[in-house]
């Protein structure tokens, strides 16, 4: 099972990709070149995100709660 931290920079580096994706979509775009294609993929790339962000959540819900207040007491 993953760990937290790799769900992290997983997504992380996935949204990258998501915008540098985004970007070459759109130069297609102005050029009049079909992105049917592209988009697709940009798709299952947010859907793998979106997967991602479901496993860290229910990796977090698992984590035991830590109090919020620096030096604060634990009562």
């Amino acid at each position: 099972m993953p760990t937290l931290d790799y769900l992290r920079s997983e997504i992380e580096r996935m949204r990258v990709q998501v915008g540098r994706q985004r970007k070459e979509i759109l130069t297609l775009q102005r050029a009049g070149i079909p992105t049917a294609s592209a988009e697709a993929l940009l798709q299952r790339m947010r859907d793998k995100i979106d997967a991602l962000c479901a496993q860290r959540d229910a990796l977090k819900k698992d984590l035991p709660k830590k109090s919020k207040v620096l030096g604060g007491r634990s009562w």
